[in-house]
């Protein structure tokens, strides 16, 4: 069992880990117990009643927070010609193509997202090895294989995150930082579950939202009530 600090000890015990919240109240606790020195992540865990071992029941997809990660987001740009002046344009802080492959096969790993046009891909697809177990290779489902390399780049600075189910069938995703205000932690929440909602697999059964839990970086979880977020999130 891993050793709690004094901080986290004291956030736990205002806590009810038998209780599970509605969205509203879990976040205004979120804010009231975080206590680190640094502006806190806040991250959003959900297991889904699905079965990521089928191809049919694997939740995959991306979605545009509206208040933001609260993160400098650095994004490079696979692509040529005027697909890769479209890109520097519009905000990209690397493009190339070969000689970015290149660099990334030496070593460098310094983005947080990757875009490529879909004619340059036989180039990306060479570094799927690398890319691949970091959650940074290009994919359509995620809106970051595209000719229009310029939405691409905008959603993601203006704070898209990616989700997608782990061998559990559970998401995680950040939706923003301590700092936001809780009506803007509430809207990025919501866009998330809606996501998911939207992404539900045709082959689900039973019950889809099985758990949702928020918690900061350094603080203990927080539950949500499935049911209660569901609702609010269609409305």
């Amino acid at each position: 069992m891993p050793k709690h600090g004094k901080k986290y000890l004291e956030a736990r015990k205002k806590v009810d880990r038998n209780q599970h919240y509605d969205p509203a109240e879990a976040f205004a606790l979120l804010k009231e117990i975080a206590s680190a020195s640094f502006d806190e992540t806040v991250e959003l865990s959900v297991r889904l009643g699905v079965n990521p071992k089928h191809a049919d029941q694997q939740v995959r997809g991306a979605v545009v927070l509206p208040g933001g990660t609260g993160k400098e987001v650095k994004v490079i740009v696979f692509a040529k010609g005027d697909k890769a002046r479209e890109a520097e344009e519009a905000g990209a802080d690397i493009v190339g193509a070969e000689d970015l492959a290149e660099k990334i096969q030496g070593g460098w790993l310094d983005f947080d997202v990757a875009v490529a046009t879909p004619d340059i891909m036989s180039v990306v697809g060479k570094l799927g090895r690398i890319l691949g177990p970091r959650g940074l290779m290009p994919n359509p489902k995620t809106g970051t294989v595209t000719f229009d390399v310029n939405k691409a780049i905008a959603d993601i600075k203006a704070g898209k995150v990616e989700y997608r189910t782990d061998k559990a069938g559970n998401i995680h995703a950040p939706i923003g930082k301590v700092s936001f205000p809780s009506e803007k932690l509430l809207e990025n929440f919501y866009a998330v579950i809606e996501a998911l909602i939207k992404a539900k697999p045709a082959a689900a059964k039973g019950q889809y939202l099985r758990s949702i839990t928020v918690s900061t970086t350094m603080g203990p979880g927080i539950k949500i009530n499935p049911q209660k977020a569901a609702a609010l999130g269609r409305t």
